[in-house]
């Protein structure tokens, strides 16, 4: 008899614990899944000579390390020291942590709780009102008393496990948000070391300028006092060197900022940035790029996974709202010794012991769970809109950046030709003014030419490093690899 009293008990007590989980299991969001980024096939191959040459390889891999395409020794040491000391990377490592411990907290509400409890006290009766409490009718006495309390909550329909399973997309969701720091950490580190080239590139080829110009008005004072040339010529000449010379602290301010950024990035003040070191000589672009896969993008951004673990954070709180409204279920133990004497609480006499079960459902509450539930399914409905948004934004950041790629490419082609034409017409200009036969205002024409059409070549080489570091950003940079090789 005891034996099938204890087997119905065990097995009441299975039911109880593996009841069914109330809510909505999660199914990840549908997504669009295009044949190609772009509206039309673009070039396999951007550039115009073999030495400028890109091509987009459609299944090659992005490594972890991607930042190491560039070929650059100085930038390598740059990402990954921002990688080991930016302070917005250890507060998205703490917030994961921090998220990793909610869950292993509420995992502890799966089984019972026990407290353990010791009381002294010291007491007197109030003998000429009452009778005295103790057996032996002392008036003074002093009371041990320990208990232990067990309490257990049967997740019959799923609360906790619900609970649990949106603590653990929450916490997915800050790995992958982790992972989305990283990320753009590395592009911004990389982005800033090509910024610090092209600026240092600027100045150097305005300095060009302002020394040839400052050339070019000696000569003018000279041929001004042999009469060859006139104020005019000179006045002209100290305008278009003033303006060369007010070009110049812009460009300089720019590359003190971003010297201070890249130290910020680094986890420095803007005291230990050190001297300049980046320049686009050798900056390497890549030969090959990733073309990516539409069916893969989904899976390699951190920010679309993050964005999938809020929706599946949303339908487990579904779930949690729903057995809100379903009976909670308890049950509770206690059992303890109590004497005027340490040594003696646990005897016979003096042991006490209590079982209780409860069963509590509200049944009237003016339609507060019901909103809950009804804000809780909102909730799911805003969060799948959102990711889909996140996707949406994903495939577009690289179609953005294919086409900087072909279209920058283009541009760069078309600014090295003209830097080159402007220099050989500033050559030809340079002859012909020392010989007489132009004016100094051709001369001025073609200095200024030549001016704009290098800073141009110098901003089309810089563009095209940085759509290699944005198109890496855009497919997801090679985060996952460290997965799989896990």
């Amino acid at each position: 008899m005891k034996t099938w009293r204890r087997t119905l008990l065990a097995t009441t007590l299975a039911t109880c614990c593996g009841g069914c989980a109330v809510g909505p299991n999660y199914q990840r969001p549908e997504t669009p899944s295009p044949a190609q980024f772009t509206r039309e096939a673009l070039p396999a191959a951007t550039g115009y000579d073999e030495a400028k040459l890109q091509q987009l390889a459609a299944g090659q891999a992005i490594a972890q390390t991607w930042w190491q395409v560039f070929g650059s020794a100085a930038l390598n040491d740059r990402v990954q020291r921002a990688l080991a000391h930016n302070p917005d990377l250890d507060a998205a490592m703490a917030a994961l942590r921090q998220a990793q411990e909610n869950v292993a907290a509420q995992r502890a509400t799966y089984f019972p709780s026990a407290q353990l409890n010791y009381t002294p006290s010291r007491q007197r009766d109030a003998v000429g009102t009452l009778a005295p409490t103790l057996a032996s009718n002392a008036t003074y006495y002093t009371l041990h008393t320990t208990q232990l309390n067990i309490s257990y909550a049967p997740d019959v329909f799923g609360l906790n496990r619900r609970t649990v399973e949106s603590l653990q997309a929450q916490a997915e969701n800050q790995r992958y948000q982790l992972e989305a720091a990283r990320l753009s950490l590395a592009s911004n580190v990389v982005n800033a070391a090509i910024q610090e080239a092209s600026l240092r590139a600027q100045i150097d080829a305005t300095e060009a300028v302002i020394t040839a110009q400052t050339r070019a008005l000696d000569i003018l004072h000279n041929q001004a006092r042999l009469g060859y040339a006139s104020g005019l010529d000179v006045a002209a000449q100290e305008s278009a060197l003033a303006q060369a010379r007010q070009a110049l602290p812009g460009l300089q301010k720019q590359l003190e900022q971003n010297r201070d950024l890249l130290a910020v990035l680094c986890g420095d003040t803007p005291d230990q940035a050190g001297a300049a070191q980046f320049d686009l000589e050798h900056l390497n672009l890549p030969v090959t790029l990733p073309q990516g896969v539409p069916s893969q993008l989904v899976d390699q951004r951190p920010d679309v996974r993050a964005a999938e673990e809020n929706v599946h954070a949303a339908s487990a709180e579904v779930g949690v709202a729903l057995a809100n409204r379903l009976p909670q279920f308890t049950l509770s133990g206690a059992y303890g010794g109590s004497s005027t004497s340490f040594t003696r609480m646990f005897t016979d006499d003096n042991i006490f012991w209590a079982l209780a079960g409860s069963v509590s459902q509200t049944v009237f509450d003016f339609g507060a769970l019901k909103h809950k539930q009804r804000a809780a399914e909102a909730a799911l409905q805003q969060s799948a809109a959102q990711y889909r948004s996140v996707v949406l934004g994903a495939f577009q950041n690289v179609a953005d950046t294919l086409y900087a790629i072909d279209s920058d490419a283009r541009a760069f082609a078309a600014a090295d030709d003209a830097e080159h034409a402007a220099a050989r017409t500033l050559e030809l200009t340079q002859k012909q003014q020392q010989l007489g036969y132009v004016n100094v205002l051709v001369l001025i024409n073609a200095q200024q030419a030549y001016q704009q059409a290098r800073i141009a070549r110098i901003q089309a080489q810089a563009a095209r490093l940085s759509d290699t570091a944005a198109l890496i950003q855009a497919l997801g940079g090679g985060w996952e690899a460290s997965e799989k090789s896990g």
